[in-house]
């Protein structure tokens, strides 16, 4: 951590916050025998690790975790990857999760390639909501929505070594 960065959330109210997004997750799929997380790569894909560990210690609904991969500064100018078979996905209840909402753009390309499958109903889970959307995307599960500047970066730290939400 640097001076000028502020600690926002530590570790352990990041997994309350998960664990929070994980039982809305279950309240509003209580029907699905299967729940699929999509990660949005590198971060992204980490908080769905966390909230696939979660949601497995809750309840015993088969989760599923797949991680999407695109160019989060341009993700209209290079191609979008899965690692998995859009097959995979057929008739399934999908959450795409994300660390950070800003402005919308990188879950919008996301959700505009998964919207070639032919999956039940797709939602949008991230740990932070920056509120600065440019794009059509509203999150349904949200661990803390906050009202930052535009110059203003929040930063997700999630490793072995550490566990936080910084402001810099």
């Amino acid at each position: 951590m640097s001076k000028q960065q502020s600690l926002i959330i530590d570790k352990k109210n990041v997994q309350q916050k998960i664990t929070r997004i994980a039982y809305q997750i279950l309240e509003d799929n209580y029907k699905e025998n299967e729940i699929v997380l999509i990660g949005i790569r590198n971060k992204g894909y980490l908080v769905a690790e966390k909230l696939k560990k979660t949601l497995e210690k809750i309840r015993t609904t088969k989760v599923q975790l797949f991680e999407i991969k695109l160019d989060k500064k341009q993700p209209n100018k290079n191609e979008i990857e899965f690692d998995f078979d859009p097959t995979e996905i057929k008739n399934k209840s999908i959450v795409l999760v994300d660390d950070v909402a800003n402005t919308g753009k990188t879950i919008f390309y996301a959700l505009s390639t998964l919207m070639d499958h032919n999956f039940k109903k797709i939602q949008i889970a991230v740990l932070i909501d920056r509120e600065h959307k440019s794009f059509p995307i509203r999150a349904d599960y949200v661990g803390m929505s906050l009202s930052t500047t535009l110059k203003e970066h929040v930063e997700v730290m999630i490793d072995k070594d550490e566990t936080a939400v910084y402001l810099s």
